[in-house]
């Protein structure tokens, strides 16, 4: 399905989602960004869709960030209640996201990265949060996310600098979970979901609902103290009853999701 800035494609249950806005290194302007929670929004409600992939079209830019050309050319900057490319603010997310970096990831772009789950990158892509160099800052989460995920020592390196990560280093620091040869990116990030998509949904859903959520918690103790609705939906679901019978049956599961 071919919307005005993007481009969705449907594998059985994977959504691959592609900026198209290569002759802007698929940079985004406000209309991208409404498009893209629409898409997001489909993709969070459609009970078929289980684990999508974002990326870029081309070969050069995964996102280039914000649109500055379009601000430049007096284009209406409207506040997306859902964040960069209607991700980056959506905290309610449950289903995984792999990002496929296919190139340049810079600002808004990065901050895309670092709102999804996993990060596969191609060996010419390259990571920066460089809003510092033009009097701005990684407001889009890139600020609260980068420390989380590498710590904030060697996030502090890349954030207070502006400097650009080759894909390399972003597996050394830890927020890259591979990298691969350009021409197989696509390959290794539809692979990656398809292991995904073998262990069941709900439990995937939990897994992440759960992870994440335990973040807001100082202590271990805490976080596992807490109650978790979908702990709940995983106890009463279909797939809880699944799991333990195709096991006993030496098959493999059928999952349903519910």
């Amino acid at each position: 399905m071919n919307y005005e800035y993007s481009k969705v494609e449907k594998d059985g249950k994977l959504w691959i989602i592609t900026l198209n806005r290569p002759e802007r290194m698929n940079a985004l302007h406000s209309p991208a960004h409404f498009e893209l929670q629409e898409i997001f929004n489909n993709f969070s409600n459609d009970s078929d869709a289980w684990v999508a992939i974002i990326t870029g079209s081309g070969d050069r830019a995964f996102c280039a960030g914000n649109d500055l050309r379009y601000q430049a050319e007096g284009g209406k900057l409207e506040k997306n209640p859902m964040g960069f490319a209607g991700l980056t603010s959506r905290f309610d997310l449950k289903k995984p996201v792999i990002a496929a970096v296919n190139g340049v990831a810079m600002g808004g772009g990065f901050e895309i990265a670092l709102a999804c789950d996993l990060i596969i990158a191609s060996e010419s892509a390259r990571f920066a949060l460089p809003e510092p160099k033009v009097g701005l800052a990684a407001l889009a989460g890139g600020m609260h996310r980068l420390p989380r995920q590498i710590g904030m020592k060697r996030a502090m390196g890349m954030m207070l600098t502006g400097r650009v990560v080759e894909a390399a280093e972003g597996l050394s620091l830890g927020f890259v979970n591979e990298v691969v040869k350009h021409e197989n990116l696509l390959e290794s990030a539809t692979g990656w979901a398809k292991s995904i998509m073998e262990c069941s949904p709900t439990s995937v859903r939990t897994t992440k609902d759960v992870a994440m959520s335990g973040l807001n918690f100082s202590s271990v103790e805490s976080a596992m103290e807490q109650k978790y609705d979908s702990v709940v939906e995983l106890f009463t679901g279909e797939d809880f009853i699944e799991g333990p019978l195709a096991f006993s049956e030496k098959r493999k599961p059928k999952w349903t999701g519910k």
